[in-house]
């Protein structure tokens, strides 16, 4: 029989139970990791193979990373719907699957660059729906778990595909036939997703009717929580702590390098051969994965303060990834593999615990918008300082993660403070 959050006598039982529904919708991400991570792992050195600089490749990464992130601000709070959620995940996951096959299929740079950018816009589209049914589904196991497991799944599937497109790229000595293959999990995946949504058509149920609109982020005091119904009302506030978090957050992702420019200067300086960077950005997603397990572990100890690894990692990346030393190079990107679990796992876990619950889906996609602006920004900075000095990029990424921890640092002590914990206290 059964049981959920909700079936303990708290609301109508779910379906089936969170960990599985969980479980499920990590295999989904893994067979749609294979699609977009194994693009993804080979997008710098394709699009440098088309002809674009070095430049080039970091602003449409970078663009392509701040779509994914940026239009959730619009699609989160169409998400914040429950009757839409599962309309935007499938769509979402859809437009994945059908732009990444595409690129095997094209020579035209910028129909290239259009079909990177389409593919992010899938991860867009779906993300805040997504992350607000794990979210409901993990209310019961501690978020960070449930987050945490979500993406060491997905981490299966972003070891396997850049293997796969490594596999395809070594023996036919080009990137189509890599593309077109992936179009296989792709279709896996939305077949397993069709059977879960008529599976659980509600998620909604797997939270508990108890439980509070915005609750404090474990590590931290508790809020004064006020007006239950004000609180938890749609039109409720983001607390204050919400958008120091954000900034944190902000400031980090600014200084940091996307993976397009990362592989592009491997193959770009020789230091690794074309077929050789997918299986290294295999091994940067194991990193990933065990990153994600580890910091999402601590984070339902310690809180956000876990979080501090995220600048110390970004800011050592630089100096090691865009060295002219193929040892140093792969260690650069296996930090970076690190940072990025931290980053996709337990950031997402803290807007969980700052947001009301009827806003999480908003919250998610404010949060993300926020960052994915830096991260272009920060993108344009890095693709340029690039073309004139690694040394003077690598100055400044330090500069721009030591600023990160000092606001780290500087706001949190006023974070535990109930008036800026409290939802009610701030407007968004």
């Amino acid at each position: 029989m059964p049981t959920s959050a909700s079936a303990a006598g708290r609301g109508p039982a779910a379906p089936i139970t969170a960990i599985r529904f969980i479980l499920a919708f990590g295999i989904i991400s893994a067979l749609m990791d294979m699609v977009y991570e194994g693009a993804r792992s080979v997008t710098g050195p394709y699009l440098g193979a088309l002809g674009a600089s070095a430049l080039l490749v970091s602003v449409v990464t970078g663009a392509g990373e701040a779509v994914a992130l940026v239009l959730r601000l619009g699609f989160g709070r169409l998400a914040d719907r429950p009757g839409l959620r599962w309309a935007l995940a499938i769509g979402g996951y859809a437009l994945t699957a059908v732009s990444v096959p595409l690129l095997g299929l094209t020579d035209a740079l910028w129909i290239a660059c259009l079909l990177v950018l389409a593919e992010r816009l899938g991860k867009a589209v779906r993300s805040p729906a997504k992350d607000t049914m794990l979210a409901e589904a993990g209310s019961a196991m501690g978020q960070g778990k449930a987050f945490a497991l979500h993406e060491a799944l997905d981490q299966v599937g972003a070891l396997l595909g850049p293997l796969l497109v490594g596999a395809a790229l070594a023996l036919s000595g080009s990137y189509g036939p890599g593309f077109l293959l992936l179009a296989v999990p792709g279709l896996a995946a939305m077949l397993i997703l069709f059977w879960l949504r008529r599976r659980v058509p509600d998620p909604g149920l797997f939270e508990p009717t108890d439980v509070q609109p915005a609750g404090p982020v474990p590590g931290e005091s508790s809020p004064v929580h006020g007006d239950a119904a004000a609180v938890s009302g749609k039109t409720a506030p983001m607390p204050r702590q919400y958008w120091l978090y954000a900034a944190f957050s902000s400031l980090t992702m600014f200084g940091y390098a996307t993976f397009g420019l990362l592989s592009f200067h491997l193959v770009a300086t020789g230091l690794l051969p074309p077929a050789m960077v997918p299986v290294l950005y295999a091994a940067a997603m194991g990193v990933d994965a065990v990153a994600a397990l580890a910091s999402g572990w601590l984070f339902d100890r310690v809180g956000l303060k876990v979080l501090l690894v995220l600048p110390v990692l970004a800011a050592a990346v630089p100096w090691l990834g865009f060295s002219n030393n193929a040892a140093l190079a792969v260690a650069g990107v296996l930090l970076w593999g690190a940072a990025m679990g931290v980053q996709e796992s337990t950031m997402r876990a803290g807007v969980a615990g700052l947001a009301p619950v009827a806003r999480r889906g908003s919250a998610y996609g404010m949060f993300t918008a926020c960052y994915g602006l830096a991260w272009l920004a920060g993108s344009v900075l890095i693709g340029w300082l690039y073309e004139y000095s690694t040394l003077a990029l690598a100055v400044t990424v330090t500069a721009v993660q030591a600023a990160a921890m000092v606001l780290f640092v500087v706001v949190r002590p006023h974070a535990a403070r109930p008036e800026l914990q409290s939802p009610g206290t701030e407007s968004s």
